[in-house]
């Protein structure tokens, strides 16, 4: 039998979808399509900008980062913007920021250009997927929100296979500047079909301004963050997004083409082994989540460690290793996605009304933030170890800097534990008992003898 639900403010939903419910969401499914199309496009370019920009390991980081530094200081100002004016207006303009940040890194002449254009992209993207968020929360069913965020998640990540595939070949042979700027453009048609297309069902989005006026005070952000569950979402985020991020914004490619000795075209290829296994698990975990959302925390810890030993296994031998071997690592990497996404609902279900897109964002920033001390720990240990002025690194080097990721997986489990730990205290004042899951299963294997 599922868990019994836990009791939260934040959710709340009809009974059932409307049609206009569901367009709304595929417009909003392909807005955060196009956000990952342009935050991991740039993850198949290292080594073009690399060549382009003449930097190295370090500032090659940093113009990757910078992008990830501004989407997550981003959140909880997009999450109050979505709460105050609603998800259609922060669609489009961040759907045109984007945009505008594509056009300028296609025709950016030196290094400080192109960080700006990275900042543009990052504060386009940070409303996007909480924005989605919103409208699944708000027009759909409480127990489909879960398979809905899941799937509005498995929809955007098509987008890093369009970064791997068409973006990469487009890049190979029309160059650069003719690349990012198609990028541009599509990123502008997009915000005409978030423009023309969103309106508001009948079931009215409470935070929107066309709602009806709350009679309830208004809570404040800092109240809205307060939750422990809130927090608990904010770490179970961050341990999610460790691994499949560091691998898609910039390090995959490079470990695998300098380091594992593939050509640029199978390490590509293999990127989308990661998005299929994360179109996979997204369902399978939506699905688990919504019926046990009890034992939510046990999936996320249960998918790190399986992770973790799966790094492990690739980073500890001192040679390449074989296909398949690239190609379970990069699978158990993608199905850590869908697990990051298990931290938007805890935020979701323990926010408080009228600030659930507050609670959301900050939970958002936790991969995002582990993201930043990811890939600039990487880039930092890849320059140290190397030879002065290097650019192109050998497998040991890539396995000493790659190794150096057992720190935020540590910090992330201890983190997810202990905020579990004060959530439940939390959840047994008021008076919702999570019984230890060895006495569940314990009933459960009496219940079968019986």
């Amino acid at each position: 039998m599922p868990d019994t639900p836990v009791p939260a403010v934040a959710t709340t939903g009809p009974a059932r979808a409307s049609r206009l419910a569901w367009i709304i969401m595929s417009i909003a499914a392909l807005a955060y399509f196009m956000a990952v199309v342009h935050r991991t496009s740039f993850g198949i370019a290292g080594i073009e900008a690399s060549d382009r920009f003449g930097i190295e390991a370090t500032a090659l980081s940093v113009l990757a980062m910078v992008q990830i530094a501004v989407y997550a200081s981003m959140q909880l100002p997009a999450g109050a913007l979505i709460d105050r004016l609603g998800s259609r207006t922060v669609l489009v303009a961040g759907s045109l920021i984007m945009a505008a940040g594509q056009v300028l890194l296609a025709f950016a002449p030196g290094l400080g250009w192109a960080v700006v254009a990275r900042v543009l992209i990052g504060a386009g993207d940070a409303p996007i997927f909480i924005a989605g968020n919103h409208i699944a929360a708000r027009y759909f069913p409480p127990r489909q929100v879960p398979i809905i965020v899941q799937g509005l998640g498995l929809i955007g990540q098509l987008g890093q296979i369009a970064s791997a595939i068409p973006v990469a070949y487009l890049l190979h042979e029309q160059g650069w500047s003719t690349t990012f700027a198609a990028l541009g453009g599509l990123g502008v048609a997009v915000a005409a079909a978030a423009f023309f297309g969103i309106r508001t069902p009948q079931t009215a989005d409470a935070s929107s301004p066309s709602a009806a006026p709350s009679l309830e005070p208004r809570v404040s952000l800092r109240e809205a963050i307060r939750p422990a569950g809130v927090r608990l979402g904010f770490w179970t985020h961050w341990l999610g997004l460790i691994g499949p991020n560091t691998v898609a914004l910039l390090w995959g490619v490079p470990f695998l083409v300098q380091g594992q000795g593939l050509e640029p075209t199978t390490a590509s290829a293999l990127l989308t082994v990661m998005v299929i296994a994360n179109i996979v698990a997204g369902p399978v975990l939506g699905v688990l989540t919504g019926r046990h959302p009890l034992r939510r925390s046990w999936l996320a810890l249960a998918i790190a460690v399986v992770a973790a030993v799966t790094w492990a296994s690739v980073l500890l031998p001192d040679t390449p290793r074989p296909m398949w071997q690239l190609v379970v690592w990069m699978a158990v990497t993608g199905a850590c996605g869908p697990a990051s996404l298990i931290g938007l609902d805890f935020a979701r279900t323990h926010g408080v009304r009228g600030r659930a897109a507050s609670a959301v964002g900050f939970a958002n920033i936790g991969g995002f933030a582990a993201t930043v001390v990811s890939v600039l720990l990487v880039g930092a240990t890849l320059q140290v170890i190397s030879p002065a002025g290097a650019s192109e690194y050998s497998l040991d080097h890539y396995r000493v800097a790659l190794s150096t990721l057992v720190l935020p997986w540590a910090i992330g489990i201890v983190a997810v534990v202990h905020a579990r730990r004060r959530t439940r205290r939390e959840m047994a004042a008021a008076g919702v008992i999570v019984p230890p899951l060895r006495d569940v299963l314990a009933r459960r294997r009496a219940g079968r003898r019986a």
